[in-house]
């Protein structure tokens, strides 16, 4: 690292925090949106966050060519995305009917614990082990939850099922990702992977949003009418969608999976000290030390694998 160049150590720098700013803003922004706002759709956001992706990875790598295009080879691959844009789909969609009922510090610690769902989906669909030592270092990550939830003033069972359900289908997805797109033939940078994903998750929400948040584009022009700023805030969002997934990208290309893994631990903290600043929602010693136990859990579980690799 002390060998980079100040341009380059620069330029590491900017992609950093502008990851940070996109995946925080997002997550702040749907929060308002769906909490505070009262815009009470979350399949319809997310369908917003898709289309985004669509039209601004189609801009980014057909006319921007900021990686080359990369096509589906058979019609077996086009499933293989297709059922990773599903999952993805309930991931996304949990999340955002979780930050109805839920401070955005509290699903940050449940989020936190993803590597251990990630642990029992590899054991389960690939009967890979880790060594001994990176299983205990699960127990801390879910402890932790445990103590989190029991010490959450806002705690809602409904919201903390759904976000439990959008982190288990994350670690499911990079489980199946690494499944059915290990093949040299079928493997896609993941640019190329959100250009094929993103149309197939708005054709799978449209009707979902049709059937389950009946007339949410004739609410919305009307509560456009009202407020203008409705149409800017879901620009904005679905904009911040799409740059969570071009910085997260661009992150690691210029720095490894590892910094990336500390980064993400650390990103987590940060959402929950800013939503925590801006919602003003009540926290409890109890859950902040549960988070706390989370997070260190998690730093121990990337060492752990770190070692028996």
């Amino acid at each position: 690292m002390s060998a980079m160049k100040p341009s380059s150590r620069f330029f590491t720098i900017s992609l950093v925090t502008s990851w940070y700013a996109s995946n925080i803003g997002v997550l702040l922004l749907n929060k308002y949106l769906l909490s505070n706002y009262g815009f009470k759709y979350p399949i319809f956001l997310t369908m917003c966050h898709m289309t985004a992706c669509s039209l601004l990875s189609y801009i980014a790598i057909a006319w921007m060519k900021m990686v080359p295009m990369q096509t589906i080879k058979s019609r077996v691959q086009f499933f293989k995305i297709s059922a990773l844009s599903a999952i993805f789909c309930a991931s996304v969609v949990s999340g955002n009917v979780s930050l109805r009922y839920l401070p955005v510090s509290f699903t940050q610690a449940i989020g936190a614990t993803t590597p251990f769902f990630t642990a029992i989906f590899a054991y389960l669909m690939t009967f890979k082990r880790e060594a001994w030592l990176t299983y205990i270092t699960l127990i801390p990550v879910v402890t932790g939850v445990v103590i989190a939830s029991g010490g959450e003033p806002s705690f809602h069972l409904f919201g903390f099922i759904m976000c439990l359900g959008a982190t288990a289908a994350r670690a499911l997805k990079s489980v199946v990702q690494g499944i059915l797109l290990s093949s040299e033939g079928e493997r896609l940078n993941s640019m190329n992977l959100l250009l094929y994903m993103a149309p197939i998750a708005v054709v799978l929400l449209l009707p979902a949003t049709l059937y389950m948040e009946e007339n949410v584009v004739g609410i919305t022009v009307a509560l456009a009418r009202d407020d203008i700023n409705i149409i800017w805030l879901l620009l904005f969002n679905s904009v911040l969608a799409y740059c969570v997934n071009l910085t997260n990208f661009l992150v690691t290309k210029h720095t490894s999976a590892l910094t990336l893994q500390v980064l993400g631990n650390a990103k987590g903290a940060v959402a929950v000290v800013i939503s925590i600043l801006i919602f003003r929602n009540p926290v409890s010693v109890t859950g902040m030390l549960g988070y706390s136990l989370t997070v260190f859990g998690v730093i121990l579980y990337s060492e752990a694998k770190k070692r028996s690799k």
